[in-house]
């Protein structure tokens, strides 16, 4: 509409003028519907070509005298509402050295009055001026756009704890009770499997067998029984101000203690960095630890690298576990932490679901990055509080 406007204050217009007019507006659509101003390097351009338009327009219709000379607000105001301050008095100084060269063509025949001088300062101001405005509107939309963004994100993650919690409480509840009628018959069919096995005679030696399977499945359920019932009681942290190095070193011992022979070939990295002593259930977060190495060389069926590192992170305790397994498909990396959610053919989901309540019990966050083929990274962060 404006450029529009600005080719209507004539009467007559050269050629050169409608082409600077329509390739300004062909610029700043393109830069608006192309995405220009997304990339440094394609809105540096198109401002450079604003310039180049700008002037020329300028330089058609009268130079110096031109009514025109409003139009480098464009690549000015551009400039700032996509750049920072320097690059954007830049840009407002090229400018007005632009506008200021037409005077170059005219300095043996032109006459530039006192009012005349003070006219052309004021413009020149004028050019600054409404860039350093701009510049400053546009910053504060840019931070405010980021903190809306990054309120958004917290609140997404804080909707998505509650739901997570809310499920957590409602299986625990269900796991605890189905926990509680499945043990007491359990015990009914270890006793019988018991008196079966001393009472049959040595001659039937295929019942001798079945009642030590039967033995043997009862006490593989029972197991199975006390983790349920251990997920649904609450964690409460008994808490001792203490070095958390020694407890992920001892998490790792454990780790190479259980290996099989059959167990695939992994390298153990580990970058424990110096973290303050705080306040935290050793037990517990030696369980978490654990668990997560346990989950990284299960997920190496072919063997890779099993990285762990630990840091004092802003006032938190971070401990990075990443392993080069297969990684964790998108659609599945919000249900890992969930209750009997398990990729592998014998397991029954319980055991990222109970890290994630310890930590939790501790005012920690636990999350997962993962692309499939390229492993997985699991960060758990920790207050480094010392209160116990």
């Amino acid at each position: 509409m404006a450029l529009a406007a600005m080719g209507l204050t004539k009467p007559a217009h050269s050629p050169w003028e409608w082409f600077a007019l329509l390739a300004l507006g062909g610029v700043q659509i393109a830069e608006g519907n192309l995405g220009w101003s997304e990339s440094p390097r394609q809105a540096a351009w198109a401002i450079v070509a604003k310039l180049v338009l700008c002037y020329m327009l300028v330089w058609t219709t009268g130079g110096i005298e031109s009514s025109h000379y409003l139009i480098f607000l464009l690549p000015i105001v551009s400039a700032a509402s996509m750049f920072g301050l320097a690059r954007t008095m830049l840009v407002t100084a090229v400018a007005s050295l632009l506008y200021l060269s037409f005077l170059l063509y005219v300095l043996d025949t032109y006459y530039v009055p006192p009012d005349g001088e003070r006219e052309l300062i004021v413009r020149i101001l004028f050019f600054f001026l409404s860039a350093i405005l701009v510049n400053q509107l546009a910053t504060e939309n840019r931070l405010k756009t980021q903190r809306l963004s990054q309120a958004n994100k917290e609140l997404n993650e804080a909707q998505a704890e509650v739901r997570r919690s809310e499920r957590l409480a409602a299986l625990g509840q269900l796991s605890a009770g189905l926990a509680h009628e499945i043990r007491n018959p359990l015990g009914v069919i270890s006793a019988s499997a018991e008196l079966l096995a001393k009472n049959v005679g040595a001659e039937n030696a295929v019942a001798k067998e079945l009642a030590g399977f039967i033995g043997a499945e009862v006490t593989r359920t029972n197991a199975l029984v006390t983790r349920f019932l251990d997920f649904a009681r609450p964690s409460k942290p008994h808490r001792e101000v203490q070095p958390l190095t020694p407890i992920v070193e001892r998490a790792l011992q454990t780790l190479a203690d259980t290996r099989k022979p059959d167990d695939p070939d992994i390298t153990i990295e580990k970058s424990l960095g110096p973290i303050p002593p705080f306040s935290f259930d050793a037990t517990l977060i030696e369980s978490a630890v654990l668990n997560l190495l346990l989950n990284g060389r299960e997920a190496m069926t072919d063997g890779g690298v099993l990285r762990i590192q630990t840091a004092a992170e802003d006032g938190f305790a971070r401990i990075t576990v990443s392993d080069d397994g297969s990684g964790i498909p998108p659609e599945k990396l919000e249900d890992v932490f969930n209750p009997f959610f398990t990729t592998k053919p014998r397991g029954v989901g319980l055991g990222l679901a109970m890290v994630s309540k310890f930590i939790d019990s501790h005012g920690g966050t636990i999350t997962v990055e993962s692309q499939p083929g390229h492993g997985a990274t699991f960060r758990i962060l920790l207050p480094l509080d010392t209160d116990e």
